[in-house]
């Protein structure tokens, strides 16, 4: 089995944490909000909800920290706990508008064909243009690596669902891509005038 090699300090606000020690507890949200929070706006949008998020997911962490065996990396289980808070997050407030049936993918984007360099930011915006069904499957799927067995129990979906809406996602992502191309070559067009 991996083991994963903890530094001494972390594994001390862990001990520290778990006896209820509000200064490692900020010591651990410090060194970790930052990457939580993107992992709660790639689920939601609005910065406000996604604070939201992070508070609840680590207030969660913090009550359940006896839960962390020290198996894997800590950032990874405080990662799926955010995740976790995001989906009950979206499964309460949001409409996903999660369609049943599977249709035929269109063509796979041909992305050499595609000569933008992305920014992380904005394909963050891109991502967040996707209807909220969409989005989440594709974040659950290409970017935390989740199975649609898997995807399909977290959102209460059937896997066919899932592989539906992901390929919709991509399909959509596609068209977002080929317009933001299209929009950047018309003003390059226009600046050589």
């Amino acid at each position: 089995m991996l083991q994963i090699k903890r530094s001494k300090s972390e594994e001390k606000l862990i001990a520290a944490c778990r006896k209820g020690d509000s200064k490692a507890q900020r010591d651990i949200y410090e060194k970790y909000a930052p990457s939580m929070f993107a992992v709660c706006r790639r689920y939601v949008i609005e910065l406000q909800e996604a604070e939201d998020i992070l508070i609840c997911g680590f207030t969660k962490a913090f009550k359940k920290i006896d839960q962390f065996k020290g198996e894997g990396s800590f950032e990874g289980w405080v990662r799926r706990i955010m995740v976790n808070e995001a989906l009950t997050y979206i499964r309460r407030n949001k409409s996903m508008y999660l369609e049943v049936e599977i249709e035929k993918a269109g063509l796979e984007p041909d992305y050499q064909q595609m000569n933008t360099q992305l920014e992380v930011e904005d394909l963050q915006k891109l991502i967040d243009r996707l209807p909220t069904g969409y989005k989440t499957v594709f974040n659950l799927y290409a970017i935390e690596g989740f199975s649609h067995k898997e995807i399909a129990t977290e959102l209460g979906i059937s896997e066919n669902t899932s592989k539906s809406q992901l390929s919709r996602a991509r399909n959509h992502l596609k068209k977002l891509l080929l317009e933001l191309e299209r929009c950047e070559n018309d003003n390059l067009i226009s600046n050589e005038r």
